[in-house]
C-alpha cells in the first residue's frame, strides 16, 4: 500500500487547515492510502523540530527528508503557501523538488497584508500539482504562473444534530431568548467588535467559541467588556452542539480564504449573517441564502417568524456543492490525472 505524508506546521489540531486536512486523509484512506503525519507540533506521527509556527531555528534538511523518506506523495498544508515560518518553507521546497507532492493552499502570502511583500512563496516543481481551496485564489496563481486546481473543502452533511434544550440549559440560556453564535477564533480579521454590536441590535446573547490569539487578548477583553449585552465565552466539544443551540450564526469576518461556519451553518440548518468577503461572495454564488450583515431589520423579521424553506434551502446547497462525497471525488480525479492513484 502506498504512503502519503502530510506535512505543516501543526496538524491534528483545532484551527481550519488542521480540521480540512483531516478530511483529505480520510479521502486518501479510502483511495488506498496509508496516511501518516510530519509536523511541527500537534499530535502527529513524526515531529519535526523547526516546522512549528513559533521555531527558533530551520529544521535541519536531513531530518525532515528522513521523515518523509519513505511516503509516495506528499501533501503540503499551507507550509508552502504562508510565510509564516519562512525558513521552515525554504528547506520543505528543497526537499520535496522532484518528488510527488499537492501543494495545498489555503491562504497565500499576498492576501495578507503583513506578508504582501514577501513573493518567494508558492515554489513551483514540474512534479508538483497545486490546489487551492477557492477559485480567487486559483486564477491569482495563474497570474503568477502557476497552474492550480480548485477543491472546495468538504463537510460531512449526515452529521447528527446536537441537543438543543440541554446546550442551552447548560449555557444558562432561556427560553426564547436569541443566542448569536460566533463560532472563530478572537482575531482582528474576525470582527469581534461588529458580531456584538449586532448581537446588541437583536438584543440577543453573544457567544464566542474560540480562543484570542496573535497577541488579541487585551484588546477581546476590552471589546466584551463594554459590551451592551450578556457575553458568553466558551467552547463547546461538538460543532453539532453550538450550532443546535444558536439562534443565528454571526460572522462579519473581513477575510477568510474559505469559512467553514457558514457552510456548518446550513447544514445544521441556521441562518447566518455574513460580511461579504471576497470568498464569501463566491461561495454565495453557489446558491446559498445568506442576511446581509448590517440588514438588522430583515434579520430580526425573520428570528421572530423563522422560515423553513430558507433552512432546506441552505442545506440542500451545502449537500450538492460541499459533501465530502464531492471533495473525494474531486481529489480522486486530480490522484488519477496525475497517475498517482493506487
Amino acid at each position: 500500500m502506498p504512503t502519503c505524508a502530510f506535512l505543516s506546521f501543526r496538524l491534528g489540531l483545532t484551527d481550519g487547515v488542521s480540521v480540512v486536512a483531516d478530511t483529505w486523509m480520510e479521502a486518501l484512506r479510502l483511495a488506498g492510502f496509508e496516511v501518516m503525519t510530519v509536523a511541527g507540533e500537534g499530535p502527529v506521527d513524526r515531529v519535526v523540530d523547526g516546522l512549528a509556527l513559533g521555531a527558533t531555528r530551520p529544521p535541519s534538511q536531513r531530518a525532515l527528508d528522513a521523515a518523509l523518506a519513505d511516503a509516495d506523495l506528499v501533501v503540503v498544508e499551507n507550509l508552502l503557501t504562508i510565510p509564516m515560518n519562512l525558513p521552515a518553507s525554504r528547506v520543505a521546497a528543497e526537499v520535496l523538488r522532484g518528488r510527488p507532492a499537492i501543494l495545498h493552499h489555503h491562504d497565500p502570502a499576498w492576501q495578507r497584508a503583513q506578508y504582501r511583500h514577501i513573493t518567494e512563496l508558492p515554489p513551483d516543481d514540474p512534479s508538483w500539482r497545486h490546489v487551492t481551496i477557492n477559485q480567487l485564489t486559483r486564477r491569482q496563481l495563474a497570474q503568477r504562473g502557476i497552474r492550480a486546481v480548485t477543491i472546495y473543502n468538504g463537510f460531512d452533511t449526515r452529521v447528527p444534530a446536537g441537543d438543543r434544550d440541554h446546550i442551552r440549559d447548560e449555557l444558562g440560556v432561556a427560553p426564547g431568548e436569541r443566542l448569536v453564535v460566533h463560532p472563530v477564533r478572537a482575531i482582528p480579521r474576525k470582527r469581534i467588535a461588529d458580531a456584538v454590536a449586532l448581537t446588541e441590535a437583536l438584543r440577543g446573547i453573544y457567544w464566542l467559541t474560540g480562543p484570542a490569539e496573535d497577541g488579541f487578548e487585551a484588546e477581546l477583553a476590552a471589546i466584551l467588556g463594554r459590551a451592551r449585552c450578556e457575553v458568553i465565552h466558551r467552547p463547546l466539544p461538538s460543532a453539532a452542539d453550538v450550532y443546535a443551540a444558536a439562534d443565528l450564526v454571526a460572522f462579519p469576518s473581513a477575510w477568510e480564504g474559505f469559512g467553514n461556519p457558514p457552510i456548518e451553518a446550513a447544514i445544521h440548518r441556521r441562518p447566518v449573517a455574513i460580511e461579504r468577503y471576497p470568498v464569501a461572495t463566491e461561495l454565495a454564488a453557489l446558491g446559498f441564502r445568506w442576511f446581509d450583515f448590517d440588514d438588522i431589520e430583515t434579520i430580526d423579521r425573520w428570528l421572530s417568524e423563522p422560515d423553513d424553506e430558507l433552512l432546506d434551502h441552505n442545506r440542500a446547497v451545502a449537500e450538492r456543492h460541499l459533501s465530502l462525497e464531492r471533495m473525494a471525488a474531486d481529489l480522486h480525479d486530480l490522484l488519477d490525472e496525475t497517475g498517482w492513484a493506487p
